[in-house]
């Protein structure tokens, strides 16, 4: 990564990404008393999760990553081509998703004016029609995000989703100052704040490649990469999208009520109308370290994954890294929010006015509790995943992606009936353990030049296992002794008071042990931070 190490880069992706999403939990502490646990919250999540599912699909995920590796050597070799490149690109992806755009909301208006007789789902789905225009803006944000890091400009693309919901934040607050405001009616003006915000990142993003990239309209000479690049994006679609697809078709699940009725075969269906609004807020709980930490090693990780991919030794070194700062985070998150899962949900989404009932909390929570076990999971699906595209390899996680999309699908329709919502997310979490294992499994044999993590990271995973567990056994008898207060605010304190000490804690337990992974987090370059998995002394 030149003069730029991965801990730092990961610095600045996370710590930005924490800024947008305490601002998201602000967003979700807002909407959530918008709508409740109501058919109505679960229409406003099931038109939010469509054109999001084509962001991190297209956007975010398969263009991204078959557009990375390809653009970074050409920067590196011929910058002229890698603008060309850059122009060709964007081009395409506007067409393409602006067209994709045009056809849906063409389904959506005739599946529309076909539901007189369902109004729950023709409400639905004009919300849809209104936010679908969301889908090909952020797509292309998303693509001029992976140029800034490209340029090592991780900050700006990082911030971006910050206007998302400033401007959702915005939208909403009014809706508590209007005598008698319907939630059903607000949902329109919320959702085209998120569609402009996507605007806004659009321009926010090119302002910040200025001097980075000339745009030109004379590409012919990279056809052949372009070429490349979409052979790629294929598998790559698959591979990567294995959480995102298993995600919406948690959505389509939970929708079953609310866009078909109430009964599936003759048997009332296991799931309601308010079920994707409670499966929509509990997924942003276990999303929010993954993204903030998870999501943040792998984003910073590809461009120097891809960089290195001829150099068998430093890849793997590059890779052992992210592998143990995923897990560094990855397992005290997944054994915290089994913990605290609860008090967070009642706290961001009951009480100071309205939000879930006690039937919802309850139900989510559930939800949380399946989501959380495998966030160390999700993390390294994210890096494994693209590690492999780094050298080249589409096939290998795509062929994985498909049999665990297969397996989730299954296990969705099997678990629905005994443990309703939590069903989808155990299902979720169970798929995405196996793939990480089945990944680590093919990237050993993959990489030649040693295991994906190695004999010298026994030791530092021990303790970051050792060390997960006595703070979860720590802030658990902390929450049996602090008895939930009656007042909001108070609960609100007893929270945030739980989390710091756990992670006040296991920051402790780090020093202690001079774990190397913190200070690969502080460090300031690759130099400072050593340079070899050998020297590790954690």
């Amino acid at each position: 990564m030149h003069d730029q190490s991965l801990g730092r880069n990961t610095r600045t992706v996370a710590g930005l990404t924490l800024i947008s999403r305490v601002l998201g939990m602000a967003r979700d502490l807002v909407t959530v008393r918008v709508f409740g646990d109501t058919a109505v919250g679960s229409a406003f999540a099931a038109a939010f999760a469509i054109p999001n599912m084509f962001r991190r699909l297209f956007g975010e995920g398969a263009l991204s990553a078959a557009f990375i590796p390809e653009y970074t050597k050409l920067s590196d070799d011929d910058p002229s081509k890698a603008d060309a490149f850059a122009s060709l690109t964007i081009g395409l992806l506007a067409l393409v998703t602006g067209m994709i755009t045009i056809l849906i909301e063409l389904g959506l208006l005739a599946a529309v004016l076909m539901s007189a007789d369902n109004p729950d789902r023709a409400y639905s789905l004009k919300l849809v029609m209104v936010m679908l225009p969301f889908m090909p803006m952020i797509c292309v944000a998303a693509i001029l995000g992976g140029m800034l890091q490209t340029h090592h400009r991780f900050g700006p693309w990082a911030a971006a989703p910050i206007l998302l919901n400033l401007c959702i934040i915005v939208a909403s607050i009014p809706y508590f100052f209007v005598d008698g405001a319907d939630p059903a009616v607000w949902a329109y003006p919320i959702g085209i704040a998120a569609v402009v915000s996507a605007a806004l990142q659009v321009l926010w993003s090119v302002l910040a490649l200025r001097g980075k990239v000339r745009w030109t309209r004379s590409v012919s000479a990279v056809q052949s990469e372009a070429r490349t690049m979409l052979r790629r994006m294929v598998p790559v679609l698959i591979g990567l999208g294995t959480l995102q697809l298993n995600t919406f078709v948690d959505t389509l699940l939970a929708m079953y009520p609310n866009w078909i009725g109430p009964t599936l075969m003759g048997r009332d269906y296991p799931l309601d109308e308010s079920s994707n609004a409670i499966l929509f807020y509990a997924q942003r709980l276990y999303q929010f370290p993954l993204g903030v930490f998870g999501i943040a090693v792998a984003t910073a990780a590809f461009p120097a994954l891809s960089r290195v991919a001829g150099d068998p030794s430093r890849f793997s070194e590059m890779l052992r890294r992210g592998l143990r700062l995923s897990l560094y985070i990855g397992i005290p998150a997944s054994i915290g929010l089994l913990v605290v899962g609860g008090a967070l949900i009642r706290v961001l989404y009951s009480g100071f006015g309205d939000g879930f009932s006690e039937d919802g909390i309850i139900r989510a929570t559930s939800v949380l509790v399946g989501y959380s076990v495998a966030i160390w999971a999700y993390s390294l699906n994210q890096l494994y995943t693209r590690a492999f595209y780094a050298t080249g390899d589409t096939r290998t996680p795509m062929n994985i992606a498909l049999v665990m999309v297969a397996v989730n699908i299954t296990l969705n329709c099997t678990l629905i009936w005994w443990f309703r919502e939590a069903g989808l997310a155990w299902s979720t979490a169970a798929c995405a353990i196996i793939q990480s294992l089945w990944l680590a499994r093919s990237s050993t044999r993959k990489h030649a030049s040693g295991k994906s993590l190695g004999s010298s990271s026994v030791r530092p995973v021990g303790l970051m296992l050792v060390g997960s567990l006595l703070m979860g056994l720590g802030i658990y008898g902390v929450v049996r002794v602090w008895e939930l207060p009656s007042h909001w605010s108070m609960q609100l304190v007893r929270v945030l008071v739980i989390c710091a000490i756990g992670a006040a804690f296991y920051l402790i337990w780090s020093i202690v042990w001079s774990m190397q992974e913190l200070r690969w987090i502080g460090a300031r370059s690759t130099e400072r931070s050593g340079t070899t998995d050998g020297n590790d002394g954690a």
